[in-house]
């Protein structure tokens, strides 16, 4: 009985593995399935075109804002009831999310149901990771979030695959995904570090706890910022690529949708050689390191494209997505960070602060925009964020070799890690 419990829980732990890879694949389609539909569903519930950016900013904002709350809730959950309640939780709040998407007919309906997509969706990913890292061993656990994120992030090119039919059918297929999945999550079990921690008199899911003491937050802040200028790339850059496309003279109008593709489709095939470095040179700063100075140059080749055109747009898409494609080494980093009793409020709320951060990152750029022009705002902004995630990278410990099975101590300056 005992030689089949190795082999029993390899298995568990490859089907848990596939099902976080599944659950980010939803997560995925429904985050970006309004940058994909933007334009044409907005058009169609009487949006006229000279308020397409100021409209679309403002769902795509509002939406955000339900991630920022949703990661709290969410991590929260997590820690407290388990991880396996928020994977349930939050994918049948965002599948009916879905669902109800496809029926909207004005702007504020419109708005307040991506809002509830978006504090649904914020549970996914950092509960899928959570889980993957404290099932999967050390050595190992980089390869298992790895590929949660390549095969997750296709998410995306099924999203630009459907967007491209109508708008309300993407949005319900959205939502059947989203059941689908739920029913595969029948099978999943919980985190044997999280058992251990829940039999204990501990702090549990306090999210008050990074703000209590200088060395936790400042390690927290430093997780949220290394991750910022990915959602920049994304959800300013591309998201508003028609414009960018006017600003540097393409000479075809280049589409959102198409740019939205091709970047995610560049994020998976970045984050397998993000996966594989990091677990070759054992060193997630490192990958971090290079990654960021990367996308940095990649960026500055898409804003000198001058009179780009659609096949030229579509391969520095592809190049800025590889070039982020560090999204899964970024949780990662964040969930080796910390103890048990908070692992899943901090992999949760990380990403989703990170996508959160897309409102103020826009509103610098809006600023400097009425300044300088969205070409030397576009350059200035990816800048400042670069400079800041290199800073704070370099304030992190590195942890590709952290013993992840210790907890955080509320009444003590320093915790007792295991490393």
């Amino acid at each position: 009985m005992t030689e089949q419990l190795p082999s029993k829980l390899t298995r568990n732990a490859i089907f848990l593995v596939l099902v976080a890879s599944l659950g980010y694949f939803v997560d995925i389609y429904d985050l970006l399935i309004f940058s994909i539909v933007r334009v044409r569903s907005l058009r169609d519930i009487g949006v006229p075109d000279s308020q397409q950016v100021s409209t679309g900013q403002f769902i795509m904002n509002v939406q955000m804002f339900g991630l920022l709350l949703g990661g709290i809730l969410w991590g929260v959950i997590g820690d407290k009831l388990g991880r396996i309640r928020v994977l349930f939780g939050s994918i049948l709040l965002y599948s009916l999310a879905n669902f109800a998407n496809g029926m909207v007919h004005g702007i504020n309906t419109y708005a307040i149901i991506r809002f509830v997509a978006g504090v649904g969706l914020a549970g996914e990913l950092g509960a899928g990771i959570t889980l993957v890292s404290e099932t999967l061993s050390k050595q190992n656990r980089g390869w298992g979030t790895t590929i949660v994120a390549v095969i997750g992030l296709f998410g995306a090119v099924a999203a630009a695959m459907v967007g491209k039919q109508d708008w309300r059918i993407a949005y319900y297929v959205g939502g059947g995904l989203g059941i689908i999945l739920l029913l595969l999550r029948l099978g999943t079990f919980e985190s044997g570090m999280f058992k251990n921690a829940a039999e204990k008199n501990v702090s549990k899911g306090n999210f008050f706890m990074l703000f209590t003491n200088w060395g936790r937050f400042s390690k927290y802040l430093y997780c949220i910022l290394i991750g910022a200028p990915l959602w920049y790339v994304v959800g300013v850059l591309v998201f508003l690529s028609p414009e960018f496309g006017k600003a540097l003279g393409a000479k075809e109008t280049l589409s959102a949708g198409t740019g939205v593709l091709y970047t995610y489709v560049g994020i998976s095939v970045g984050g397998v050689f993000a996966g594989i470095l990091s677990q070759v040179t054992k060193s997630r700063k490192l990958t971090m390191l290079i990654f960021l100075l990367v996308s940095a140059g990649t960026v500055v080749a898409y804003l000198s494209a001058k009179g780009l055109t659609n096949n030229q747009f579509i391969w520095l898409c592809f190049f800025m997505g590889c070039a982020v494609g560090y999204w899964a080494t970024f949780v990662t980093i964040a969930a080796e960070q910390f103890g048990t009793n908070i692992r899943s409020t901090v992999t949760t709320t990380v990403p989703n602060f990170v996508r959160g951060s897309l409102i103020p990152i826009s509103a610098l750029f809006n600023v400097f925009v009425k300044h300088y022009g969205m070409i030397t705002s576009g350059y200035i902004v990816m800048g400042i964020l670069t400079v800041v995630a290199l800073l704070s990278l370099s304030q992190l410990k590195e942890s590709f070799h952290k013993d992840l099975d210790y907890i955080e101590d509320i009444n003590l300056s320093e915790v007792s890690e295991k490393i």
